[in-house]
């Protein structure tokens, strides 16, 4: 049986090949900072997110003045102002049929919006249910009533599309944080990985095959035996 030789080239000499470099750390490019910026990134991101939502929370709750609402049956004055739409809310228990009124306000100036709106603030949910858009200035008296025991506020009109933009810009926030992060800790990773094995072959001693450097060699010259 013929053995097969595991070094056509002649064998090593000097002893078993050394272990591979140990490469510091910090002598890696690019440096481990780029994993503190991916998580400082991701966090300012993230916070942004989660300060457009409260800023959206804040100023949707605010749009009704809780503070002096009123009960079904009663009425209570308010300041308008020339063109400006403010909103009729009510707090119920369930759907009934709910009226208000304005007497000293020219015809016209309540209208049904076409789109619901709901708002919960604490215990309360609250619905708009008229809008109203004066056409001069004043205080005027405001006259509600409900089939069932109610509260009413008045309030803001509701901004939905600067709501949904609030909303959206905090979404796009979440996902670029996370986007952002994974992409530069991968992206560090990865080229970090590349330049150490960069480093590893640079820094290894050069393979020595062939006879030592004196003396016979220890394995008969090729060719025929004689």
């Amino acid at each position: 049986m013929a053995i097969q030789n595991p070094y056509p080239w002649g064998p090593p000499y000097g002893g078993p090949p050394p272990p591979p470099p140990n490469i510091p750390a910090k002598d890696l490019r690019p440096r481990r900072i780029w994993y503190v910026v991916a998580g400082l990134l991701g966090l300012v991101l993230a916070g942004a997110g989660v300060a457009f939502i409260v800023v959206t929370v804040k100023d949707t709750v605010g749009l009704i003045d809780t503070a002096h609402s009123f009960s079904s049956g009663d009425s209570r004055t308010f300041g308008f102002v020339r063109g400006k739409t403010k909103a009729i809310y009510v707090s119920q228990s369930g759907p009934g049929h709910v009226d208000c009124r304005i007497p000293d306000m020219r015809s016209g100036s309540m209208t049904r919006p076409r789109s619901t709106f709901r708002i919960t603030a604490g215990s309360r949910t609250w619905d708009r249910v008229f809008e109203v858009k004066p056409d001069s200035t004043g205080d005027y008296t405001l006259t509600c009533t409900s089939e069932l025991p109610a509260e009413f506020a008045l309030g803001d009109k509701p901004k939905v599309g600067a709501t949904i933009g609030s909303i959206a810009a905090a979404i796009g926030c979440f996902l670029a944080a996370a986007a952002a992060t994974v992409t530069i800790a991968v992206v560090t990773g990865v080229r970090r990985s590349r330049h150490r094995r960069r480093l590893a072959a640079a820094w290894a001693p050069a393979p020595q095959w062939g006879p030592p450097p004196s003396g016979p060699a220890p394995w008969p010259p090729a060719g025929p035996l004689p």
